[in-house]
């Protein structure tokens, strides 16, 4: 584990309802809707990693196990990379400004001193040791029992270099936001230098891109996601979720994937 103390930045996103959903083609089409029953569990796992640290690969490759194992239940896995190890020898080409700045709004809503990675988040509320499997499978457990708050629906239409998303929620609370995440589903990359030079690390779920949207009282509206380079519909999904901008709970989130149109 490797800690690297960072000043924790003020963020919004947000709280309230389960899931369900529907979107896109890979090519435009109208968009259709296909929303999920209220009552079961889902788990959000946060990743916060980075190629720079020798201590991350046993994370990654534990999500990814968990990946291939729960791909048919309500889990969903976001790796942030970060880019506080840039500076320390070798440049993350997935890392992100922004996903440093997540990472420490989590310090801030879990009371926690420093980040640092690897770093697991569940569903908001519980943070550990990237590479702790026992500790991560508890928390699945327990998320995959508890009962969802509400509802999410989302439809997609692909549009030239972008997607419009509708969103529909029910029974949203104050402080709330909706975000919305484009995930690469798999990469490798042959890391020349740094702590892990010399080796081909293999990712997966990796977030290219996060946009929030503050959910009003309707609970209802629309967004435009611009298409990160290199996006390929066989390779990525969307992957929506309602999050408490003053907690950081998370209560509602489902994905789309992109090649089979079908909502999970």
């Amino acid at each position: 584990m490797k800690p690297i103390k960072i000043f924790a930045f003020t963020a919004a996103i947000a709280i309230t309802a389960l899931v369900s959903a529907a979107f896109i083609n890979h090519k435009t089409l109208a968009p259709k809707e296909n929303v999920k029953a209220t009552g079961a569990g889902f788990v959000v796992v946060e990743l916060f990693t980075s190629e720079g640290c020798s201590s991350c690969p046993p994370a990654d490759e534990l999500v990814a196990k968990i990946q291939k194992e729960d791909y048919n239940k309500p889990v969903y896995i976001l790796a942030f990379h970060v880019d506080y190890w840039n500076r320390l020898g070798w440049k993350d080409v997935f890392s992100n400004a922004d996903y440093s700045k997540r990472q420490n709004e989590y310090a801030r809503w879990l009371n926690l001193q420093s980040v640092y990675t690897p770093q697991i988040v569940v569903n908001g509320k519980k943070e550990f040791v990237g590479s702790q499997e026992g500790t991560l499978r508890n928390a699945i457990t327990e998320g995959l029992r508890t009962m969802a708050a509400g509802t999410l629906a989302l439809s997609a239409q692909r549009e030239q270099g972008s997607i419009s998303v509708q969103y529909q929620t029910k029974d949203v609370a104050k402080n709330t936001s909706l975000l919305l995440a484009l995930v690469q589903k798999t990469a490798q990359t042959n890391v020349k230098s740094g702590e892990n030079g010399g080796h081909v690390l293999s990712h997966v779920q990796i977030v290219r891109k996060l946009q929030s949207q503050p959910l009003d009282k309707s609970g209802n509206g629309a967004v435009t996601i611009a298409l990160p380079d290199g996006f390929n519909a066989q390779g990525w999904e969307l992957v929506g979720f309602i999050q408490n901008t003053s907690s950081g709970a998370i209560l509602a989130a489902t994905k789309y994937e992109f090649s089979t149109g079908v909502a999970k």
